[in-house]
């Protein structure tokens, strides 16, 4: 029985991109949709690329935000998915899609959790100085980037830094982590703290 994945993006989707070269149709993982929140988005390119059915859920489409959710929640239990990957994409999802796909979501943040949750992490991370900042995989729950800590790895961050260069290097960390966080779920090595639902525990 296949592991069944659907990844969630609104741009370029090069995340997306890792991990069709890396996870799709290998060790029993397979990516059985992608949606997008913009219908000109390059992640649905991608998936058309691989075979693999794709949809867009634009807001505008839908009554409200809800109503956008129930649909995008229904396409994916049709596809049975047993994770939701937000790869890249920039919409809040509602407590109510979170509640029903509690536990098998997961996302990829530009920097070290709790440093820096929200958008544009890594100019904060340039503003405030930091020495080092990096890329966190982790569970998505009803806050903002506040979901239990799948993985993480750090980057030193160099100086003069340049923006562009630094965002670089992210992208390259997010292509392995985000990946690999999928790998170790789909064969079961990842689960909470039964003692404390703020960690997680990997067993390779």
């Amino acid at each position: 029985m296949a592991f069944r994945v659907a990844v969630l993006v609104s741009g370029e989707g090069t995340n997306l991109q890792a991990i069709l070269d890396s996870v799709h149709g290998k060790d029993g993982v397979e990516v059985v949709g992608v949606a997008s929140s913009k219908s000109g988005a390059r992640g649905l390119e991608r998936a058309a690329g691989a075979g693999v059915d794709s949809a867009v859920f634009e807001i505008a489409g839908y009554e409200d935000r809800p109503a956008r959710d129930r649909a995008l929640g229904d396409w994916l239990e049709e596809r049975r998915v047993d994770l939701v990957v937000l790869a890249g994409f920039m919409e809040i999802l509602g407590s109510e899609f979170i509640r029903r796909f509690e536990g098998k979501i997961i996302n990829v943040h530009p920097s070290l959790l709790p440093a820096f949750p929200g958008v544009q992490a890594i100019e904060k991370a340039l503003e405030h100085g930091v020495k080092v900042t990096g890329v966190t995989v982790h569970f998505v729950d009803e806050g903002v980037d506040s979901g239990p800590i799948v993985l993480q790895e750090a980057l030193e961050l160099p100086y003069p830094r340049d923006i562009g260069q630094i965002e670089e290097r992210i992208h390259q960390i997010e292509h392995r982590l985000l990946p690999r966080a999928v790998r170790l779920i789909a064969a079961g090595s990842v689960r909470v703290d039964p003692d404390n639902p703020r960690v997680v525990l990997i067993e390779e």
